[in-house]
């Protein structure tokens, strides 16, 4: 029902002037972003030290900045509504569907909360994204908003016949998904693993305190050893948990490359990676690249593979156009004394014995190309790290969670995540729970899950409803402009 409001206010005014337009979808875009994203106010001014007020206008431009796809959206709208008549309705699912694709990549993208993510907890609904993933749920959640709309705007009987055609789909689908949960073939399939996912509940301000370097190394490394005491195979620590780069902490790297020799286990550890850049001449000084990392350490003590983080966090790790936006600064400097991180380009799959896994650090997993992209190079498990310490008690951690769930249901696989003070846990390929921790408590949690080879229809089509819809809403312009 989200989109219905609007959708009956654009259609009430066949001849609705663009700019009126644009201003009612800017209102219900600054809404929808203010309400989804109201915990960055509370992350600037706790963590980044920034003062109420400049948080909150921070905050403001990228609220303001995602407002602007409703707002293109609403136009557009009201332009077919205008030229096609009640009918011009029936373009909203694909035109919102192509704001969404927009989201991702326009500005290096920013797709957090897509319409499709609110059916991750109906799983019979949420089973639609193995075959046209979280764009294909979009574009569905806006065609049940849009039948509604033309139900209380157009007149006669056929006024209802978009609404029982969309109540028909949705049942049919709902009664497929129920029966695709029912069966679960994927959970009795592949090869078992024993994984552990650590929660070591670091607070961010002791985070970076040289003084609780060797706690923290410590609690890790006992909770290591715990996970091995309950047979773990495979053991994740979260974003950045070593307190140090991981190859310039001899001693800590040595007392994880041992532990990993004498239980003959595999550990993915989330820590920076430096690396020097080479001087252009005798005078230059020393310079560095940092990279937000995943090293992966094999049972013989060696790093069988380093996976760099891709997609950086707007105003956590890099501040877009820095120059224009110079307040955001002291942002960067609470993440620690580094410089900022530099993206790394290469999807890289992490050996676990003779299978791949993948992982995704922080915000990456809301990226469903670059999951899919996983799972296309040969990547038979999920697995994502991240430090939501960040987010307080606000909703972001639960939202967070519920977008790495969608990546399981797209990719049939199961999915682990460690999360340095939570939610960690495991999603089996269904979008199912299996473990799920709380907040801010310390927690080592251990599971059989399974690499799975079999792929999804979505992992072999990808958002081809997401470029289809771009496809028809061009067409559609095109035909507005003749």
């Amino acid at each position: 029902m989200a989109l219905t409001p609007l959708l009956v206010a654009l259609a009430r005014a066949p001849r609705m002037r663009p700019r009126r337009a644009f201003l009612l979808g800017l209102t219900t875009g600054v809404v929808a972003f203010a309400g989804t994203l109201y915990w960055l106010v509370e992350t600037m001014t706790t963590f980044g030290g920034l003062a109420t007020p400049v948080a909150v206008f921070a905050a403001g431009l990228l609220v303001a900045y995602l407002a602007l796809f409703p707002a293109l959206f609403a136009m557009l709208a009201s332009r077919f509504r205008g030229r096609f008549g009640l009918l011009g309705l029936l373009f909203a699912p694909a035109l919102w569907v192509t704001g969404e694709l927009g989201r991702q990549y326009v500005w290096d993208g920013f797709p957090w909360m897509l319409l499709g993510y609110s059916q991750v907890p109906v799983l019979p609904i949420a089973q639609l994204a193995s075959l046209i993933g979280v764009y294909g749920l979009s574009a569905l959640l806006a065609l049940s908003a849009t039948a509604v709309a033309h139900a209380i705007v157009a007149r006669g009987r056929s006024r209802w016949m978009p609404a029982a055609g969309t109540l028909a789909l949705i049942v049919a689908i709902a009664l497929w998904g129920r029966a695709r949960l029912h069966e679960s073939p994927l959970l009795s399939q592949g090869d078992p693993v024993r994984v552990a996912v650590l929660q070591g509940n670091v607070a961010q301000e002791e985070k970076w305190n040289p003084a609780m370097r060797g706690e923290i190394m410590d609690r890790y490394l006992t909770m290591t050893r715990q996970a091995l005491a309950d047979h773990a195979a495979f053991v994740m620590w979260p974003e950045s948990a070593t307190p140090l780069p991981f190859e310039q902490d001899i001693v800590a790297g040595a007392a994880i490359r041992r532990l990993a020799v004498e239980s003959g286990a595999t550990f993915l550890i989330g820590s920076d990676q430096v690396e020097p850049i080479a001087a252009s001449s005798a005078t230059d000084k020393v310079r560095e690249r940092s990279y937000n990392a995943a090293f992966l350490v094999r049972p013989n003590g060696g790093v069988g593979a380093v996976y760099r983080k891709m997609h950086l966090v707007p105003f956590g790790e890099y501040v877009p156009l820095q120059s224009l936006l110079f307040f955001a600064g002291p942002i960067i400097g609470a993440v620690g004394d580094f410089s900022p991180f530099t993206p790394g380009t290469d999807p890289v799959l992490l050996p676990v014995g003779s299978h791949l896994a993948s992982t995704a650090i922080c915000y990456e997993v809301i990226y469903p190309n670059l999951i899919r992209r996983f799972v296309r190079d040969g990547s038979e498990l999920l697995t994502t790290i991240t430090n939501d310490a960040w987010y307080g008690r606000s909703s972001a951690a639960y939202q967070h969670w519920d977008q790495a769930s969608m990546r399981a249901i797209e990719e049939g696989r199961y999915l682990a995540r460690a999360a340095n003070t939570g939610i960690s846990g495991f999603v089996d390929p269904y979008g199912r729970a299996i473990a799920k921790t709380q907040l801010f408590e310390p927690a080592i949690v251990v599971r059989d899950i399974r690499f799975l080879k079999n792929r999804t229809i979505y992992s072999r089509i990808g958002d081809v409803v997401a470029w289809l819809s771009l496809a028809l809403v061009a067409a559609a312009l095109a035909a507005t402009l003749r």
